[in-house]
């Protein structure tokens, strides 16, 4: 049986004994995992039956958190980051070798987020860092929005769930392409 728990200090400890987690997000439920953990990352991958090719999001609990990731990005770009987050807005921006193959996929760019969920910024915290944050489903299945939609999709397939709710969205992030302001998911025309 899955576990289910408030404990924040419980799931970041999860995630780095390099175990995948559900966690509630702005607008859906994630899994998550160590974005430098392959086993990890291979588990999420093979719980929603992803495509590697696609890679994965990584949200912080901080801009500082994702410096690491953002050395390629001059200082207008950084500005345009800093007055889109906190919120859920995930921005592609080029990768600069930092990350790890399955959470880039196929790709020159990284999907990065500054988190606005209090629950998932607090796992981000305690974690130490970034995070997978990539929606909690089977491949072009609809998104859990709930704790206990989590738990009808992937039964005894995790580990632990942390309790809480979403941020009231209905939907995933927005994507937006930092190079020219293509968005991906989302964005204006909605």
């Amino acid at each position: 049986m899955v576990s289910a728990t408030t404990d924040v200090s419980k799931a970041a400890a999860t995630l780095i004994g390099g175990d995948v987690i559900a966690y509630p997000t702005e607008g859906v439920w994630g899994l998550g995992c160590d974005p430098d953990n392959e086993a990890a990352l291979r588990q999420v991958l093979s719980l929603k039956q992803r495509d590697p090719a696609k890679g994965l999001i990584l949200i912080a609990a901080s801009i500082e958190q994702l410096a690491p990731w953002l050395t390629e990005v001059s200082a207008d770009e950084r500005k345009q980051l800093q007055s889109a987050w906190p919120g859920p807005h995930t921005w592609l921006v080029p990768d600069n070798g930092r990350s790890h193959p399955l959470v880039r996929g196929n790709h020159q760019q990284v999907a990065l987020r500054v988190t606005d969920h209090p629950l998932s910024a607090a796992l981000c915290t305690a974690f130490g860092g970034p995070i997978v944050s990539t929606s909690a489903n089977r491949a072009n299945e609809p998104s859990a929005l709930t704790a206990q939609q989590v738990e009808q999709i992937f039964g005894d397939e995790l580990p632990l769930i942390l309790d809480g709710a979403t941020g009231g969205r209905r939907e995933p992030s927005t994507i937006r392409n930092l190079a020219d302001g293509r968005w991906l998911r989302g964005g204006p025309q909605q």
